[in-house]
């Protein structure tokens, strides 16, 4: 997937590499060249730090000569970075000198550092005075996290982006943070959150820097998928002009989501069967390829029995293009997860839909929680009593 505009941060395109060099689906000749890729990178830009864990980790083999080549040019450039920074704070104003602590983070981000990167980043901090600049010092945390997949770090990062903008704070930056939030939300597995975030950056996207446009739309196609109804669905996403003009450029993507709200499913499921590889080589979504296999079957499913009060277990195999004995296997682990309300008659070869009827839940609920509260104002009477 390329980007039309903008460019992604070199860092992130190396972590998106050190993913696939790791990645037990990757074939070998893909690896080799991977491997180089990542070299050439690591040596360009003096990466020591990374180069000394890639070389522990047995990622790269280890040159000590390289090394120590790579730690003298660090310790040159910090030098010079520290004259830059003493002179500016001697000579120069306040703004200087919060560009040249802001030139000393940004080095120590390029070359791997994370620790000394975020210490200079609190620094940089220190010195300035403008919320949008402190900002934008909070999106390269982000960036930072999303490196080493720090979730810790890009959690506390995004509420403090959202404190910052109730002191003010352009909508621009807003707008990028919706998309680094919605980009965390799908790595921890909150897709319907994500999907929302990533629906309200849709028409003002701009963060070329973490992935490009068309990833975004990848992302957002996804998560909407498991997460909307089928209004909205057609409405924000099969519909919507933003993602009908690039949809069509990523493979098996605009299938996977016409079929489904065509109710095609044997092309859902050949479509479905493309984009696994897809979801499997995806450096945030490879984490959870067995849960999204499941949610998306359960709403595929779902969708199909929602028309029928009974149906053939061979009429459902028939519409998905399967055999009988995948479906009712297939069936009764859903049922059985209560992930489906319905039953299989075995004997009959038919299903039958039980859905839960909402309004008389939410009587019971009522009723019982009703019962709860009796009994309790029945026990503070008596305390109250004695």
């Amino acid at each position: 997937m390329d980007s039309e505009e903008g460019t992604q941060q070199p860092h992130l395109v190396l972590a998106n590499k050190l993913f696939l060099l790791r990645h037990p689906d990757v074939q070998d000749i893909e690896k080799v060249r991977l491997k180089d890729e990542v070299f050439a990178a690591v040596k360009s830009d003096d990466m020591a730090p990374l180069y000394e864990s890639l070389a522990a980790d047995s990622v790269l083999e280890r040159d000590q000569g390289l090394l120590d080549s790579m730690r003298a040019k660090i310790d040159e450039e910090i030098k010079k970075l520290d004259e830059k920074i003493a002179d500016a704070e001697l000579n120069l104003g306040e703004s200087e000198v919060r560009e040249a602590h802001l030139a000393k983070a940004l080095h120590f981000i390029k070359i791997g550092d994370k620790e000394k990167a975020l210490e200079q980043l609190k620094v940089t901090e220190s010195k300035t005075v403008a919320v949008g600049q402190k900002m934008d010092l909070v999106f390269y945390t982000l960036q930072l996290g999303f490196f080493y997949m720090d979730f810790d770090l890009i959690s506390k990062s995004i509420d403090k982006a959202k404190s910052l903008f109730e002191e003010g704070g352009d909508w621009e930056r807003k707008n990028r943070l919706k998309v680094y939030e919605g980009l965390y939300c799908m790595s921890t597995r909150n897709f319907k959150k994500a999907a929302d975030l990533f629906l309200d950056s849709i028409s003002t996207f701009t963060t070329y820097e973490i992935f490009p446009y068309d990833t975004f739309i990848f992302y957002t196609v996804l998560t909407s998928i498991i997460s909307l109804d089928r209004v909205s669905l057609k409405q924000k996403v099969t519909d919507a002009p933003e993602i009908l003009t690039i949809i069509g450029k990523i493979p098996y993507l605009s299938e996977f989501l016409n079929s489904l709200y065509d109710c095609q499913y044997k092309s859902f499921f050949m479509a479905f069967a493309g984009l696994t590889e897809q979801i499997k080589l995806d450096r945030y979504l490879h984490p959870h390829f067995r849960y999204y296999m499941r949610e998306i079957r359960t709403v595929v499913y779902s969708q199909f029995l929602e028309s029928y009060k009974s149906v053939t277990i061979e009429a459902m195999a028939k519409a998905f293009g399967v055999t009988v004995e995948f479906i009712d296997l297939e069936l009764s682990r859903f049922i059985a997860a209560g992930k489906l309300h319905c039953k299989i008659d075995k004997v009959a070869g038919v299903l039958e839909t039980n859905r839960p009827d909402a309004k008389n839940a939410l009587y019971q609920a009522t009723i019982k929680q009703g019962d709860f509260l009796l009994n309790r104002i029945q026990k503070l009477s008596r305390v109250i009593d004695l």
